[in-house]
């Protein structure tokens, strides 16, 4: 076994993560008492996020250079040190704290990881994204069973499991992708329209097919997308913002409008922004809940087509992310082979 792991660390800010990033190699170091050593088989990737670090652009989180990189990962657990009791030799363990993730190992309090069923793609996506996806509906958007529901990016990592999650909770949903193979997808995951904003009009679509108004909508794009559910929310609409890629380059569209408040006031409607980390005490529940759905094959995984191996392959799975041609959840294999 080497004694050395090679890991992903932020030397200098920069416009991308890969100009500012460098492969480290580090010793592998024991676990202390009260710590695992985990093995890393798979890595999430956020390209948004890593992009927005590399540029130091990211409000709540302060980072001091270099920092090592990543949020999410599940891989083997291969030492534990004295005094833990809930991880064995082989247990599989997914971490979704910054700096774990892109490395091909980690050694940390075993309080920073979970217990996986497996040290699989599925799972280390459904205790990430999966938990976003739950989180976001249930507790932010307070969807109910029979209302109608709008996703934007409904194809990509986290849209296909809200699609999925609204579906199972027996709302009407509206999924927002662009491409005929997207929408597609999309469409096969029990959306009952998808809305295709390369070739229609998200709003007027909206309008003219559900003039009931959308129960709630979760938008991670910004822009026109984020006007058009605005716009077409019910009486009592909850519109919740998860996010902003539209923004990515930190130049946000001036818009010159009337104030939001003039959209919300007289349906009684809300904007609501879902930051997960906020929300930190309903990951158990969320995660529990998915593994078993998964389990009952009521809930899939998509991964992106692209291969990503090795630590090598973050920053090609990165710049596929952001470059909007992914599907699905973006992944990348550290060990060398997929599944």
């Amino acid at each position: 076994m080497s004694e050395t792991y090679r890991a992903i660390r932020l030397e200098r800010v920069a416009p991308s993560f890969r100009e500012g990033s460098e492969i480290v190699e580090l010793p592998l170091a024991a676990p202390g008492p009260g710590e695992i050593r985990v093995r890393n088989l798979h890595c999430g990737v956020n390209g948004i996020f890593d992009t927005q670090i590399a540029r130091n652009a990211v409000d709540y989180v302060k980072i001091a250079l270099p920092t090592f990189t990543g949020v999410e990962a599940i891989g083997t657990v291969e030492a534990v040190g004295e005094g833990v009791s809930d991880f064995a030799v082989g247990d599989a363990a997914v971490t979704v704290r910054f700096t774990g993730g892109y490395r091909e190992a980690n050694t940390g309090p075993a309080s920073q990881f979970v217990k996986a069923p497996a040290a699989t793609r599925e799972y280390l996506a459904l205790a990430s994204t999966g938990v976003s996806a739950l989180v976001a509906l249930e507790r932010i958007g307070e969807l109910k069973r029979g209302e109608t529901v709008a996703i934007s990016a409904a194809a990509g990592g986290l849209g296909h499991l809200l699609v999925q999650l609204a579906v199972l909770m027996g709302a009407r949903v509206i999924g927002v992708a662009g491409g005929r193979a997207k929408c597609d997808f999309v469409a096969s995951l029990g959306a009952e329209r998808v809305i295709d904003y390369k070739s229609e009009d998200v709003g007027a679509v909206l309008a003219a097919e559900y003039p009931g108004g959308l129960d709630v909508a979760v938008d991670t794009v910004s822009g026109a997308i984020f006007d058009a559910f605005l716009a077409n929310l019910a009486n009592h609409g909850r519109l919740v913002v998860g996010g902003a890629a539209s923004d990515l380059e930190g130049k946000p569209e001036i818009v010159t409008g009337p104030r939001i408040a003039h959209a919300i006031y007289y349906k009684g409607a809300s904007v609501r922004g879902f930051m997960n980390g906020l929300l930190t005490p309903h990951w158990a529940d969320a995660r529990e809940r998915l593994f078993d759905l998964y389990a009952q094959g009521r809930i899939k995984v998509r991964f992106d087509d692209q291969p990503n191996i090795g630590i090598e392959g973050v920053f090609g799975a990165v710049e596929r992310l952001l470059s909007g041609r992914s599907m699905g959840k973006v992944v990348v294999d550290l060990a060398g082979q997929d599944d």
